[in-house]
């Protein structure tokens, strides 16, 4: 079965408020579920919020009732089970708390085989056709993001919070830091706190009144001998 994937939207997204179990591996040792609502729906892909961060690229697993006129394969399940990419995320903040506005393309029945092994690797959609039966692999390509060392870093220490979240989107560890360098797009802390490439952290800068959420890139240790972690924002740039 084979459909031209509505990039442009030919085909009406539907207003369909259906409950979706979203499932979500930030490293090979953690993973969350949360439980959402469809704000809308295509047999290509659909649009919900999240109480935790996600970031474009990203893999997602997701089980809906979805009617079956809808789907593209297993027709006779109570629960359509399909992988998603996001392709893009909008963080709406209220006083309480941040809504993150998500979107996805469906790639279909399984994750591509690297997921097991790298499941925050990030990924593009390499075609416009969207097969049930077609391997991930040959819908993927790696993301390519902008260049990081293009932008400006800025040498200056920014007072940060680092907040790390549970699977339940508790604060569990939490340390008060600065950064090392810092640029619209991400930045270099100091950080003693155990946590690895692929997690997802909140930042907030008291002195500046600023939050963000940032993917954890990679972690260095200095000839200094003090460990750093090399962050992206994923939900708005930093003021500088």
């Amino acid at each position: 079965m084979s459909e031209q994937r509505n990039w442009k939207r030919i085909r009406e997204r539907l207003a369909l408020h259906l409950p979706v179990r979203i499932r979500c591996r930030e490293t090979p040792d953690f993973e969350w579920t949360e439980l959402t609502r469809l704000t809308n729906v295509t047999p290509f892909g659909a649009g919900f919020p999240l109480k935790r961060p996600t970031e474009r690229g990203r893999l997602l697993h997701m089980t809906i009732p979805m009617p079956r006129q809808l789907r593209v394969f297993d027709h006779v399940e109570d629960q359509y089970r399909i992988w998603a990419i996001v392709r893009h995320l909008k963080a709406n903040a209220s006083a309480r708390h941040v809504v993150f506005d998500v979107g996805v393309a469906f790639i279909g029945k399984r994750a591509p085989r690297s997921y097991e092994k790298e499941p925050g690797k990030r990924y593009d959609i390499s075609t416009n056709v969207f097969e049930a039966l077609t391997p991930a692999e040959d819908m993927l390509m790696p993301f390519t993001a902008d260049d990081q060392r293009a932008l400006t870093r800025h040498n200056i220490a920014v007072d940060m919070r680092v907040e790390i979240l549970d699977v339940n989107g508790v604060v569990v560890e939490s340390e008060h830091t600065v950064t090392e360098d810092i640029s619209t797009k991400g930045a270099t802390l100091f950080t003693t706190l155990p946590v690895l490439p692929g997690r997802f952290i909140r930042l907030t800068s008291e002195q500046q009144g600023v939050t963000a959420h940032a993917a954890i890139r990679s972690r260095s240790t200095g000839a200094d001998g003090i460990p750093r972690i090399h962050v992206e924002f994923i939900d708005r740039e930093w003021p500088l």
